[in-house]
């Protein structure tokens, strides 16, 4: 929904806001934020407000240079809902830009932005819905973290077996507060894992979604006395924890849908860097339906990309192998990119093997490509790559490979 700033200032006016809080990534995806007063407001629309960005891991600048501003979306507005009423506050997303006003290239909101438009340039709409899985663990008499599940429930155990189940009602109610769809929610397969899902959205509205869905859980597993864990591998001997991408793309033209699967499944490799940034992705893929070869068939879940039995306008394309430690800005502007590199091409999709890849020998499978087994390797990847170069900043680039 859009709104003018004479519609925010009345807004501000009439609820009686007393905080603003302009809220940003840093370019592994971690939320950050500057709370300013309702007087400051105009200015941040206006120049933006000042932060430092030589103490943000990835910003990049010097101790001489490293003043960067930031400049609220006023698209992006919602209330805080854990906030009380009296001392009201406001989120917006904000943009990076550059003392000069300029967008600041290392800016991942805008690099996902810059995806968008070149979509639609081409003619093209791409549409996300995510995933999310996640474990929780009860805490010990100081509140920290134990590595003891919430419960021993399965895949869709119901109450009283699943004790998340009080916790997703409450995370989608407050989801709900603040503007977000979320779709489902169930246990998932480990002990103390579930999931809830998003319907689909614009680009940027799902990746805003992603980054305030972390804080919603970590905010909600606070309240109940429990810890949150996102990171792919949580327990060794148990399912980790993925973030399942969905895509859509609507335009002119014969077999875009499988085009753009095409064009994702060439560029996997040099992509992973940032699908699966850290050690533990690797400890997750290969095993418990998380995805190894570079594969693609309808309905199984053995694949890398799945394409789920659904009829028009529900078919899309679900990419199994990212976890929660991409930032979703980039992962989604990457999967734009290669998608549309698909359908300029006409990429034909190669069927994949249509068994569970899970059940198959070495032997079965000596043919088939595999996505980098280590983060070694998939740094490796990225580096040569002339597709990432083209899309992402050296300074991004850099930050991963660090």
């Amino acid at each position: 929904m859009k709104y003018t700033m004479e519609e925010i200032k009345a807004l501000i006016r009439d609820e009686n806001v007393e905080f603003i809080r302009l809220e940003f990534t840093d370019i592994f995806g971690k939320p950050r934020s500057m709370t300013i007063m309702p007087d400051e407001f105009e200015k941040a629309v206006e120049h933006g407000i000042s932060i430092d960005g030589s103490a943000i891991p990835g910003l990049g600048g010097d101790n001489i240079h490293s003043d960067l501003f930031l400049k609220p979306d006023l698209n992006s507005i919602s209330f805080l809902p854990w906030r009380p009423d009296q001392g009201k506050a406001i989120r917006f997303y904000a943009y990076i830009l550059n003392p000069d006003g300029t967008s600041y290239p290392s800016d991942s909101r805008k690099i996902l932005k810059d995806a968008v438009d070149a979509a639609h340039k081409a003619g093209f709409s791409f549409f996300f819905g995510t995933e999310f899985e996640f474990y929780l663990f009860q805490t010990d008499s100081q509140g920290n973290m134990t590595r003891k599940p919430i419960d021993e429930a399965g895949y869709m155990d119901s109450v009283p077996d699943d004790k998340g189940d009080s916790i997703r009602r409450e995370i989608c109610l407050m989801l709900k507060e603040l503007g977000m769809k979320p779709e489902g929610a169930h246990h998932e397969e480990g002990p103390g894992q579930n999931e809830i899902d998003f319907a689909y959205d614009y680009p940027i509205h799902a990746a805003d979604n992603a980054v305030t869905f972390c804080q919603v859980v970590k905010t909600v597993a606070a309240r109940n006395g429990l810890c949150v864990d996102f990171s792919p591998k949580p327990l060794s001997d148990k399912a980790g924890n993925g973030l399942h991408i969905n895509i859509s793309v609507k335009g002119e033209g014969e077999g875009i849908l499988e085009h753009m699967i095409a064009g994702i499944l060439k560029y996997i490799k040099p992509m992973t860097l940032f699908l699966n940034p850290t050690e533990s992705s690797y400890r997750r893929l290969g095993s418990f339906k998380a995805p190894r070869y570079i594969s693609a068939s309808r309905g199984n879940r053995s694949q890398l990309v799945r394409i789920p039995e659904a009829k028009e306008p529900y078919v899309r394309a679900e990419v199994r192998s990212p976890d929660q430690g991409a930032n979703p800005y980039i992962a989604f502007a990457l999967l734009i990119y290669a998608g549309m590199e698909g359908i300029r091409e006409k990429l034909p999709l190669v069927k994949g093997l249509d068994q569970n890849l899970f059940l198959l020998s070495e032997e079965d499978l000596k043919d088939w490509e595999t996505i980098p087994k280590s983060l070694k390797e998939a740094k490796e990847e990225a580096a040569g790559s002339d597709f990432i170069k083209s899309i992402l900043p050296q300074s991004v680039i850099d930050a991963y490979l660090r």
